[in-house]
């Protein structure tokens, strides 16, 4: 399906593009400036889901890593997304977008519990839901939860965004002859182990038949550009 005839798209984002040029937290005039972004793209008519990862703030394999138990390392980086997908609904609610964030993981105060059909209704009235928590349980990353969302949800494509401007056969920051792929399948991408998003999220994907995009968040404007058919993005599919 080309990009620019797509109704509904899931946008994950990473933790990290919320920290800005900071070295951790968020940066509030970055989250704006992706929250500009974002609104720029739902008035082109998309209905919208994001899911945002929490690496800026927490990590659970980080955490693992050095010695914490690992459900319960990802259980803090859950709520790590949860601050995220609240940090941004505050910066789209001050641009008069609505949003509506539910968490995986229930906490009434803050914001709704995941529904379906409740998200289905938000997103036909014009809003924006922001999922966080993952998929509420340990042992599984934001990208798995964006690919369980997006599919859930019915999703024409995931669009994850990201500090690089696509998919490379090797790290273009190690490899400065690296080539990026327009195209690229999600067998290739699993076979060659090319860091795409986890395996399960990719898979989870191709038994669905939802494309991949990904594109960089950093470049003002190309969120735009990537969804009406133009900028530097890859694609993966069949």
């Amino acid at each position: 399906m080309p990009l620019s005839t797509m109704k509904r798209v899931l946008l994950k984002l990473s933790g990290e593009v919320l920290m800005g040029d900071q070295q951790f937290g968020i940066d509030p005039a970055f989250v704006m400036e992706l929250a500009r972004e974002v609104k720029a793209a739902k008035e082109t008519g998309l209905e919208i889901c994001l899911v945002i990862g929490g690496g800026n703030i927490f990590r659970g394999m980080a955490g693992a890593a050095q010695g914490m138990d690992r459900a319960q390392a990802d259980y803090m980086g859950m709520l790590a997304t949860v601050m995220n997908a609240l940090a941004m609904q505050n910066a789209l609610e001050q641009l008069g977008v609505q949003t509506r964030v539910q968490s995986a993981v229930q906490m009434d105060q803050v914001c709704e519990p995941v529904i379906r059909r409740r998200a289905e209704r938000h997103l036909e009235k014009g809003r924006v839901v922001i999922f966080a928590a993952g998929v509420g349980a340990p042992y599984f990353t934001t990208d798995s939860g964006a690919a369980l969302r997006a599919a859930e949800m019915n999703c024409d494509a995931l669009l994850k965004g990201t500090s690089v401007d696509g998919v490379y056969d090797s790290d273009p920051k190690k490899n400065a002859d690296a080539k990026r792929f327009e195209t690229v399948t999600y067998g290739r991408v699993l076979a060659d182990d090319l860091k795409v998003m986890d395996a399960s999220a990719v898979a989870l994907c191709r038994d669905n038949n939802i494309p991949i995009v990904v594109f960089s968040i950093r470049e003002q404007g190309n969120l735009a550009r990537v969804l009406s058919g133009e900028g530097t993005q890859t694609i993966v599919q069949n």
